[in-house]
């Protein structure tokens, strides 16, 4: 599978940020890429940076909706799978989303953010309600494919949920996660410690694409990267605006010792009673 990760700013102009988007589509599946990535609210400036506003909420548009649809003519186009993220309206309800598009250019499905955080620069409770479509691993024409959106990935249940899947796709063959990820958010080296654990334990390739620029109070430091399954950083972007290419060879999957050993030896039946007395 080739994988493309776009990094890319995002203005005021939601017309050009969705026109540079399709472009760069089109670019990467020029390249020979299988699926392209996209990163969180990339087509819309960073609203959560500022407390919710009823202005910035009128910004959320449906799935599927022009954003969507637009994505879903190119993907039939080039015969390539698409990972988005969007501002999703559903009724009274705003959603952190991230719809995801098969190589004929069908909709899938989509994965919510489920766990929402609040604090300075990143005001996200007041725009997006916690996720309630599951976490589902996508059967798409490159390959089995899960999302953990941005805050999602620092939970290790969200990880190994993408690593179990279903009992229709199996388990990710591939997690992209699309970031906001801020300059001087994190110590350095953080953001790939966190990804190159998530994919050894859980034996699939993470796919990690971030904002990048200047925005009105954040800084978004791109260097989006791809880890394999044995724990290995195989690729990685700088911190301009670009699309980071990777070839990955599935066969690691199966091949890694978390397919061949940690998953098979799980011992659920116990982590239910720890848990259950934990949350009592």
């Amino acid at each position: 599978m080739r994988l493309a990760l776009v990094q890319q700013p995002a203005t005021a102009d939601l017309a050009a940020n969705l026109a540079r988007g399709l472009d760069a589509f089109d670019r990467a599946a020029e390249a020979g890429a299988d699926l392209v990535a996209y990163a969180e609210l990339a087509f819309h400036p960073f609203w959560p940076q500022r407390h919710a506003t009823p202005e910035a909420l009128a910004h959320a548009e449906p799935v599927p909706g022009p954003t969507v649809e637009a994505f879903q003519e190119r993907a039939a186009r080039h015969g390539v799978v698409a990972v988005l993220n969007v501002f999703e309206r559903d009724g009274d309800r705003t959603f952190d989303t991230s719809p995801v598009i098969d190589a004929d250019g069908t909709l899938l499905g989509r994965t919510r953010m489920v766990h929402i955080t609040d604090y300075e620069g990143f005001h996200e409770q007041g725009y997006y309600a916690p996720g309630d479509a599951g976490l589902p691993v996508y059967d798409t024409a490159a390959g089995r494919v899960g999302v953990a959106i941005c805050y999602d990935r620092h939970y290790p249940e969200v990880m190994r949920a993408l690593a179990l899947g279903g009992p229709q796709t199996g388990g990710a063959d591939v997690v992209v996660v699309p970031q906001a990820g801020a300059v001087g958010e994190w110590p350095a080296g953080l953001y790939e410690a966190e990804m190159q654990v998530a994919a050894f334990q859980n034996g699939y390739f993470t796919a990690l694409a971030n904002r990048v620029g200047a925005e009105d109070r954040l800084t978004f430091a791109g260097e989006s990267f791809v880890c394999a399954p044995d724990g290995r950083v195989v690729a990685r972007a700088g911190g301009a605006a670009e699309t980071l290419l990777c070839d990955v060879d599935l066969s690691e999957v199966e091949r890694s010792h978390a397919r061949r050993l940690f998953l098979r030896d799980r011992r659920p039946a116990l982590y239910a009673d720890w848990l259950g007395e934990s949350a009592g």
